[in-house]
């Protein structure tokens, strides 16, 4: 393994993680009510459970855990007045895991809570207060779901659980499902049901004894926004002294890491300052069917310039096979945040898991280093849904741009991380450990400081639903993660990313890979899922050339719209034709046959539409009805 780790990695549990209920004690009818909260948490057969009760207190807690080597259970104080259960990974400053940050807890009190880092919720219970605090990390990525009623406080790491012992709660609630079908996700900490909300990011959530519930934050954006900013040298030489520092904490631990490798430039960061032994650090590329895709044609050549063993991931005839059972598993582990195009994701983490139970990835930092807004309103067809319903879908842009207000990166980091990136993060968080430096406090707080991006330079446009960069911003943030790449390891920095960019980035050549990478990706999404519906027409007449042999597999390896038109044509028919799918209030039932024979013929793209009204039933069968 690497070498020690100055600050100890805190290895708590995969999610689900937790979940329960605070309030007065309804004879032994709260037990059986935990039991049932905990059964829908438990997805794979490696999950174990316990529960804490303190009748007295009025506290009922269950605990999941996919980690055979962490119990799930509190961890006490050598006093037994203090207990804690973190679910998730956090880093502190203590040399003795959860009974270090008790003792920091009883030292600093709630302070303590900004001691951590990571991606983590959890639950402290002070008996000598008479206490229990339900906390989760600053950006609110381990979410818990939360419901208020009767004195009593439900929560959960899953909405199921609330589900399954509050009967009312089985109801979609109408502004969160049209945010959903707009933007991809329920905005401003809003869930697909009515009546369950998020713990909102930073959170410190204190019930005492008497009942009372004090709802307060340990963390506020501000801290960080209100930095100075940075000169541009100052800024690259703060960002080359903190990652190697970070990235030490997220390669370190007791079980096995996998580099989980794109075509990208933030997992060839983490390649270029991790500087693993040779075949101390496997890595692997998820891949599709056609041929070798970018990522891992790319992949192999940086796993190789790294003295690294690479594995490819296929998805192919075997995941086709299994679709219907992945796609209700994807819908159910997610409580609905995650569409049935998730489904790839569950089936190559399940098999990443057996080269390594952690998983090391790049992820959020094109977000958080280069400002990339992920997510935005979009036009949705209105063949499909009910007339009623659509208005609601409309009013979904007003409430993005409004939630879109204010410091670019603060609604990267607090909402689109949490709203936007939980559904892929929580799908894949039930497989396999996922570890991404780039949400590291640290890191966070320096790209605060920025010298370009620190004035907000940027605008949004109500009518292309569009957040603009300042080119000479993003250019500078562009520049800033290569000459990091070439700092840490300038092999790297020479090999062409997906888009065929190398170091220097200005270069003739330079300008002409990118121009015919460019050209194949976006072709791949013309043929895809972007396809235009006369485009649609033209490609069914041209059937026998398989023009898809030419366009499809070169960026992405999974490919619904065909797939929808052929292996996966009688699925789709059987869900989505049926009765039932016909009378959900959101659909216009005499519309949904059309759409659905003129996809599956060929002759109009309705992909991310079968998407979404796929995983609206599935929610409904597997959780509401």
């Amino acid at each position: 393994m690497f070498k020690s780790s100055r600050r100890l990695q805190l290895q708590f549990t995969l999610l689900p993680g937790l979940t329960g209920f605070f309030g007065p004690v309804h004879a032994d009818g709260n037990v059986a009510a935990l039991a049932r909260m905990i059964a829908p948490m438990l997805h794979e057969d490696f999950y174990s459970s316990d529960d804490y009760v303190n009748c007295e207190l009025g506290l009922f807690i269950g605990f999941v855990t996919a980690d055979p080597s962490h119990p799930p259970e509190l961890t006490w104080d050598d006093s037994a007045q203090i207990g804690c259960f973190i679910s998730g990974e956090a880093i502190a400053g203590s040399a003795d895991a959860e009974v270090g940050f008790l003792s920091l807890y009883e030292k600093l009190g709630l302070d303590a809570l900004e001691t951590l880092n990571g991606c983590f919720s959890g639950v402290l219970v002070d008996l000598r207060h008479g206490q229990a605090i339900l906390f989760n990390d600053r950006y609110g990525l381990n979410r818990i779901y939360v419901h208020e009623q009767n004195d009593h406080l439900f929560f959960s790491s899953e909405a199921k659980s609330l589900l399954a012992v509050l009967p009312a709660l089985r109801e979609l609630d109408t502004r969160g499902v049209a945010e959903w079908l707009s933007c991809g996700c329920s905005l401003g900490n809003r869930t697909l049901f009515r009546g369950i909300s998020l713990l909102p990011p930073g959170s410190a959530w204190i019930f005492s004894r008497d009942g009372g519930l004090r709802k307060q934050s340990y963390f506020h954006p501000s801290v960080w926004e209100n930095q100075p900013a940075l000169s541009p040298e100052d800024y690259f030489q703060q960002l080359a002294a903190v990652f190697p520092r970070i990235l030490d904490h997220y390669t370190n631990g007791s079980r096995p890491v996998a580099m989980s490798l794109t075509g990208g430039l933030d997992g060839r960061m983490i390649m270029a300052w991790a500087r693993p032994k040779h075949g101390e650090l496997p890595c692997f590329t998820f891949n599709g069917s056609y041929r070798d895709c970018a990522d891992v044609r790319i992949a192999r050549k940086v796993a190789e310039a790294c003295g690294q063993l690479h594995h490819t991931i296929s998805v192919g005839d075997e995941f086709l096979s299994q679709f219907p059972g992945l796609a209700e598993q994807t819908v159910r582990i997610t409580d609905g945040a995650m569409d049935v195009s998730g489904a790839p994701g569950l089936y190559v983490n399940r098999l990443a898991r057996h080269i390594a139970p952690v998983r090391l990835t790049g992820n959020y930092g094109s977000e958080i280093l280069r400002r990339h807004v992920a997510f935005k309103p979009r036009a949705v067809s209105s063949e499909g849904l009910s007339p009623d319903f659509l208005s609601e879908v409309a009013a979904a842009a007003d409430t993005y741009f409004y939630e879109a207000h204010g410091n670019q990166l603060s609604f990267i980091a607090f909402k689109q991380v949490p709203w936007h990136h939980y559904a892929r993060f929580a799908l894949e968080q039930s497989q396999i450990n996922i570890r991404s430096p780039f949400l590291d406090n640290d890191l966070v707080a320096l790209a605060f400081r920025a010298p370009c991006f620190s004035s907000c330079s940027r605008s949004i446009s109500y009518a292309t639903s569009v957040v603009n960069t300042n080119t000479e911003d993003a250019s500078f943030a562009f520049e800033s993660c290569m000459r990091l790449i070439a700092a840490g390891n300038v092999e790297l920095s020479r090999i062409p990313t997906d888009r065929g960019v190398t170091s220097p980035a200005g270069k003739w050549a330079n300008r002409l890979q990118r121009e015919y990478h460019e050209f194949w990706a976006r072709g791949e999404y013309a043929y895809d899922y972007g396809m235009p519906q006369w485009l649609a027409r033209l490609d069914r007449k041209l059937a026998a050339l398989h023009l898809e042999k030419l366009f499809l597999g070169r960026q992405k390896y999974y490919h619904f719209r065909t797939w929808y038109r052929h292996q996966l044509a009688s699925y789709v028919k059987d869900i989505l034709l049926d009765r039932r799918s016909r009378s959900r209030f959101y659909v216009n039932g005499a519309a949904l046959e059309p759409l659905v024979n003129a996809h599956v013929s060929g002759l109009r793209n309705y992909t991310i539409e079968i998407h979404k009204l796929l995983s609206l039933e599935l929610l409904h069968r597997t959780l509401l009805d």
